[in-house]
């Protein structure tokens, strides 16, 4: 019987966390904990690329056909009334074919440990996390393709500047009647380093944490005002202000989903390797040394039409010299859902960035989906993406074509 609640629980949590468009997770019900519980759960991607590529300059010759699969592996567990962990494994991924842990992080939602009703009174609109995880800047993170886990995203790719990354943090998250803010500190890394070489200047350099912090914020509103219609607003923002490795704009190491678009013919090995240039069809700053960065967001959902809008703006010095950098993103996606249980979608995405030297990338995605259920998802798209400005590429440059998806969650 407790084997059978067990079960029944675990589906519980399935169908919450799958079902809608998800941001923030909704706090911990602390209150019917009985004991550890362990949950296990695993995200499989495998997709079908029809894309083509052109340029002045020479690129790869690009086939059609299916890319490496993807996968992830989730267990959470309940340690006690309203504390989680939850660790996510990338099992295979585009840049890492080998098994390697994405992250690690705490969540309390209540402190037991605290016998204290006025630490319970200031826990209820509370949440705070804790471990190395993915940072919540901004809300286009919460869209994404995540590896294996693209049940999330209604389109193939993620945002061209795609402000993701891991990295140890602790976050302080108040929510009350739709009112949200949260305050958190970053090492601002994926990659914690203790010290460093320079080939170029022979020198070492000792790195501390004390003097890398990064610092991230958002406020917003976020409110179901009646069956059909929510809506949801929101302003982040980013500080680093010096930092040997930032990686807020290249910290996602399972790698883009359009694989090798835009690859240049050097003669090389590398020029047809997916993990070599992971990052194919994005445009980011990079690796940061000082990066201050806003992200505003708006969802919008009335009865089967949905609407979300992003600008960001990202300013700062990059990680390997003293080159300034401004980029600018816009992208507005609307989609309509459709079916008795809106298990069908269509839709479409502007994305454009651009920067201060004249340079941008704009892509246009259209597509459809079909939830058979919660946890499976069929889905295709037809993406037109050009570069202005390059001089890599020339006058005119860029890939389109259709990508299908097949995604399982559980």
């Amino acid at each position: 019987m407790k084997k059978s609640l067990v079960f029944i629980t675990f589906l519980a949590f399935l169908t919450t966390t799958m079902s809608g468009q998800g941001f923030e997770q909704k706090k911990i019900d602390g209150t019917s904990f009985d004991g550890l519980k362990v949950k296990l759960g695993a995200d499989f991607a495998i997709q079908l690329q029809g894309l083509s590529h052109y340029a002045d300059s020479a690129l790869i010759p690009l086939g059609k056909n299916f890319t490496l699969p993807t996968a992830n592996m989730n267990i959470t567990a309940d340690l006690a009334p309203g504390v989680r962990v939850s660790l996510t494994t990338y099992l295979s991924s585009r840049h890492h074919p080998e098994t390697w842990v994405k992250g690690g992080y705490l969540i309390f939602d209540r402190l037991p440990f605290i016998k204290s009703e006025v630490v319970d009174r200031i826990m209820d609109v509370s949440t705070i996390r804790a471990g190395v995880m993915e940072l919540n800047y901004g809300d286009a993170h919460f869209r994404r393709s995540d590896n294996g886990n693209i049940i999330n995203n209604p389109f193939t790719g993620n945002y061209i500047m795609d402000a993701f990354t891991t990295a140890p943090a602790l976050e302080y998250l108040y929510r009350n009647n739709g009112i949200l803010a949260m305050a958190a500190v970053t090492t601002a890394s994926l990659r914690p380093d203790l010290a460093g070489y320079s080939g170029y200047t022979g020198q070492y350099t000792a790195y501390n944490v004390g003097k890398e912090l990064g610092f991230y914020g958002k406020v917003g509103y976020d409110k179901q005002l009646s069956e059909d219609f929510r809506i949801r607003a929101t302003a982040s923002g980013y500080h680093t202000g010096n930092h040997h490795f930032g990686s807020l704009y290249y910290g996602d190491r399972a790698g883009s989903r359009y694989y090798l678009v835009m690859n240049r013919t050097t003669g090389s090995s590398a020029d047809v390797d997916i993990s070599s240039g992971h990052n194919s069809g994005r445009w980011t700053p990079g690796f940061t040394d000082k990066v201050s960065s806003v992200m505003l967001n708006l969802f919008v959902r009335y009865s089967g039409l949905e609407f979300f809008g992003t600008y960001e703006n990202a300013s700062g010095t990059s990680a390997f010299g003293p080159q300034e950098f401004n980029f600018s993103q816009y992208a507005a996606e609307a989609l309509y859902h459709f079916g008795n249980k809106d298990q069908f979608y269509a839709g479409a995405r502007y994305n454009m960035v651009k920067n201060d030297q004249d340079m941008s990338v704009s892509r246009i995605q259209a597509g459809a989906g079909w939830h058979l259920t919660d946890n499976i998802l069929v889905k295709g798209e037809y993406v037109n993406q050009e570069y202005t400005g390059f001089t890599d590429y020339g006058t005119s440059a860029g890939f389109k074509g259709v990508m299908i998806e097949a995604a399982v969650s559980f």
